[in-house]
């Protein structure tokens, strides 16, 4: 078994509390301006990740079975390994919106004026 091949299995379980989320954002009107930030978020943590798991493997302190590994590689890091920050930008804001109040806690109501310099 390969480690691509796992990686599509977590992924198409994120994909659901994704889905559920994307599903509440839409009905607020928010899903693209979230979808914009998750994707700057994925954008960051895929450089990141290739940068620091090629410079790992190059000072040797992991290596990969070569029979685990399927597809190409980015710098020396497997593309298998980019599935991980994915999953990170999937599920992270996804748990978030669905364990967070449905409704804002703090109501939107003005404070009341500091009327304690009146005369």
């Amino acid at each position: 078994m390969t480690y691509a091949f796992l990686d599509l299995g977590a992924l198409a379980v994120l994909a659901v509390p994704f889905g559920l989320a994307c599903r509440r954002w839409a009905a607020r009107g928010e899903l693209r301006r979230r979808l914009a930030a998750l994707g700057l978020a994925l954008l960051a943590l895929l450089v990141v990740t290739a940068v620091f798991d090629s410079l790992m493997i190059a000072a040797g302190l992991f290596t990969y079975d070569a029979a685990t590994l399927a597809g190409p590689r980015v710098g020396r890091a497997p593309l298998a390994d980019l599935a991980y920050p994915l999953g990170a930008v999937l599920l992270l804001p996804s748990v978030w919106e669905l364990l967070g109040p449905s409704r804002p806690s703090v109501p939107d109501v003005p404070f009341p004026r500091d009327d304690r310099s009146a005369p």
